[in-house]
Order: structure tokens, then C-alpha cells, then sequence
């Protein structure tokens, strides 16, 4: 396993399992089959994206 990148930081984070299996089954449908923290962070930033303010 290659060491983690120097410009980011670990969190810890709990969820409820029914969120868990909906990140799961979001995982499956993309063509990569990105690991869980991918998919978080693919959805984070997409949720930043659409919800940011007009600039």
C-alpha cells in the first residue's frame, strides 16, 4: 500500500449502516469500483460543486 499523500488529513467518521450499504451500492454502479473513501470523497466534491454559491 503506497503511503498516503502529504497535503491530506485522516478523519474518522461514523455512519449508520443503512448509509454504508447506500455507498456501497453507489460503488458498484461506477465503472472503476472506486473504495469507499473514493466514492465519499467523489460524492463530497460533487455535493461542493453543486451547491456552491454563484460566483
Amino acid at each position: 500500500m503506497a503511503p498516503p499523500k502529504k497535503d491530506t488529513e485522516a478523519i474518522n467518521l461514523r455512519l449508520p449502516r443503512e448509509l454504508i450499504a447506500a455507498i456501497d451500492d453507489r460503488r458498484r454502479v461506477e465503472k472503476d469500483l472506486p473504495t469507499r473513501p473514493e466514492m465519499i470523497r467523489r460524492a463530497l466534491v460533487q455535493w461542493l460543486e453543486m451547491t456552491a454559491p454563484d460566483a
